[in-house]
């Protein structure tokens, strides 16, 4: 098997793991019901680590694109929202963790995707992925504004829903996959040089 094609093989398999993670949502009480854990960027980190940043887009856009075609719920507003915090945090880690030689890149490179992933997430719901819903789905704003405040009565308009429950939502999943990320990529080491190496 030729280079390419055996790149192309792993991403295909990291993008199938991604969707079946995808699929595994656990919802959490301190949040609104909307917002449900998932750890689908994980695979897309692992591809980015290994084969680059637009790699681990690569894996971030196909998962998305058959989640939305397998069973979308959301007019594919979600998967856009999923496809754009993923890359967010995918590119600052494939970028430094391919591109520099900085002592503890994997955890400075995840302390940026997570930033850079709550950033976008808060930035992206405000101006774009919350108006869509209520355009695309015809949900109302308000409706989420409630969900929110059920859980946390000092929200009471979109802001402060994006400020109290979507942005500390998205440092805790951000946080998690970073995580577990680590954990994985340590006893991987060898391979994943290996893999660097082939290339």
């Amino acid at each position: 098997m030729n280079k390419k094609l055996n790149k192309m093989v792993k991403i295909s398999i990291l993008s199938v793991l991604a969707l079946i993670f995808m699929f595994i949502e656990v919802p959490l009480p301190i949040f609104p019901s909307f917002l449900k854990i998932e750890v689908s960027d994980i695979p897309a980190v692992v591809g980015a680590i290994i084969y680059g940043p637009v790699a681990g887009v690569i894996i971030e856009l196909i998962k998305n694109l058959l989640h939305g075609i397998l069973m979308t719920s959301t007019g594919f507003v979600g998967e856009l929202a999923n496809f754009i915090v993923g890359s967010a945090f995918v590119i600052p880690v494939g970028l430094i963790y391919n591109r520099t030689n900085i002592k503890f890149k994997l955890l400075v490179s995840s302390i940026l995707g997570v930033v850079f992933m709550v950033l976008v997430a808060a930035i992206g719901n405000y101006f774009i992925f919350l108006p869509l819903y209520e355009k695309v789905m015809g949900w109302n704003l308000n409706d989420f504004v409630a969900m929110g405040a059920a859980i946390n009565s000092s929200i009471t308009n979109v802001k402060s829903l994006v400020i109290l429950s979507i942005a500390p939502f998205n440092v805790l999943k951000g946080t998690i996959v970073a995580v577990v990320t680590a954990v994985i990529i340590k006893p991987l080491s060898s391979i994943i040089e290996k893999e660097k190496k082939a290339l």
